[in-house]
């Protein structure tokens, strides 16, 4: 036992463990430091950017805390560690020859945030694929499709990305409604509709209801346009169609659909 003590106690076995330890919950304590001085209750595009600055400076930290720790470790079993730091230069090149993509990702992380190409939270569409940026390191980024799946990327290959979280969508919505139907009526209804839609969150004050867009075979089709917030124009538009469907039922207006016939080979009288 006490061999084992004395094993467990030399300085090249327990100083390690002690750095080891100390730079895992200096990581911690950096981290709540910087979250309590980024982290933010916004939702906005610049409580985002702040979450997204938060997230890279606790990454850089966390890489200079455990590059010292290494460092000191190193030191511990006699690796001059002075030689290490002064040949640092010319490996440096080396490496930057070798490693020219990760070199690029990481001056691609950088300038992604800081000439606001995207942050934690938005939804863009690069390469046929859209999702919404769930993590942004200096070396890649993941983005989180509507169907869970997970598309990362290394940041130097961003070379053109679609910011939907930046722009405005239009949604035009046509409301087939049968030929027998006042017009007036169905007007104010739809008036009204737009109106109340209005209220949602997300939804833009200029949207209108456009008017009769054209003399169907069996219907006269309306026409409202809905402008929204661009991540949200699909949800905005179920609750949209919900709602006229609701008023339609309740105002007894017919909305034509096309029937069949079937008959069970019999002769039609």
């Amino acid at each position: 036992m006490q061999k084992v003590l004395d094993f467990i106690f030399q300085e090249k076995v327990i100083f390690p463990v002690i750095i080891i330890v100390v730079a895992l919950i200096l990581v911690k304590i950096l981290k709540f430091i910087v979250k309590k001085i980024f982290s933010k209750t916004e939702k906005n595009y610049i409580g985002k950017k702040r979450t997204t600055i938060m997230e890279l400076v606790g990454n850089v930290l966390k890489f200079f805390v455990y590059a010292i720790a290494i460092m000191m470790i190193l030191e511990v079993y006699g690796v001059d560690t002075k030689g290490i730091l002064a040949s640092l230069g010319i490996a440096g090149v080396v490496l930057g020859l070798a490693l020219q993509d990760t070199v690029e990702d990481l001056m691609s992380g950088i300038s992604i945030i800081l000439d606001n190409y995207y942050v934690i939270g938005d939804t863009i569409r690069i390469n046929d694929f859209t999702g919404e940026v769930i993590e942004l390191s200096l070396k890649s980024t993941r983005v989180k499709g509507a169907n869970g799946e997970i598309y990362i990327f290394a940041n130097h290959l961003v070379d053109s990305v679609v910011n939907l979280s930046q722009a405005r969508a239009g949604i035009k919505i046509d409301v087939p409604t049968a030929y027998e139907e006042n017009t007036e009526k169905v007007e104010t209804i739809l008036r009204k509709i737009v109106d109340e839609v209005k209220k949602i969150p997300d939804v833009y004050d200029d949207s209108e209801y456009l008017g009769v867009d054209a003399l169907d075979t069996s219907a006269v089709n309306y026409s409202i346009m809905i402008y929204c917030k661009s991540t949200e124009q699909y949800k905005i538009k179920r609750i949209v169609l919900k709602m006229i469907k609701e008023i339609y039922d309740r105002e007894n207006i017919k909305i034509p659909y096309n029937q069949i016939e079937v008959h069970n080979g019999k002769e039609i009288i």
